[in-house]
């Protein structure tokens, strides 16, 4: 009998780890990026620049997010900061994944600009099939994980699930 098996992560892990892991583990059979992280450096770009300035680091989300990224990072200041961030982009390995592959996102993302998604459709030049769900206003999930639309999300994953992994009917396995 044979299985299966698609990885599912949101955020940094959908859209970073799970592809980046794909790229490496045949044993994968899809990925499906719940929001796009093509360019993690790309992404803390900005934030990094801010932090530079003493009068933004007075802005709460500045501060913590740049706090957040030194200890989850672990790094000493914004330069090192944006080194290691830098590491973090699927564009060295992109080409490696061959399984099939659902990106979601959302049109207003507030965390991920939305470019980073037409940018992963076109690195992933070996896949399989690739699948891109947008989110707009209107439906509730243009934000960061589709969060104003979890009942969209799910009806898309479990939608693409359904298509490119369908279940074999009961009992019709053979041992």
């Amino acid at each position: 009998m044979s299985q299966d098996i698609e990885t599912i992560a949101m955020s940094m892990g959908g859209g970073y780890f799970a592809p980046r892991a794909a790229a490496f583990e045949k044993r994968i059979d899809g990925v499906v990026a719940y929001d796009t992280c093509y360019d993690f450096g790309a992404l803390a770009a900005p934030l990094l620049g801010a932090a530079r300035n003493p009068l933004a680091m007075n802005n709460i989300a500045v501060s913590w997010a740049y706090r957040n990224a030194l200890w989850t990072m672990g790094t000493k200041d914004a330069d090192e900061t944006a080194r290691a961030c830098a590491a973090y982009t699927l564009a060295p390995v992109a080409d490696r994944i061959r399984q099939d592959e659902l990106i979601l996102a959302g049109m207003e993302d507030h965390l991920i600009p939305f470019n980073q998604t037409a940018d992963f459709e076109k690195a992933l030049v070996s896949a399989r099939s690739v699948t891109t769900r947008i989110f707009d206003g209107p439906s509730g999930g243009a934000g960061h994980r589709q969060m104003g639309a979890l009942t969209l999300y799910h009806a898309a994953v479990f939608d693409w699930l359904l298509e490119k992994f369908p279940a074999s009917p009961r009992g019709s396995e053979k041992a």
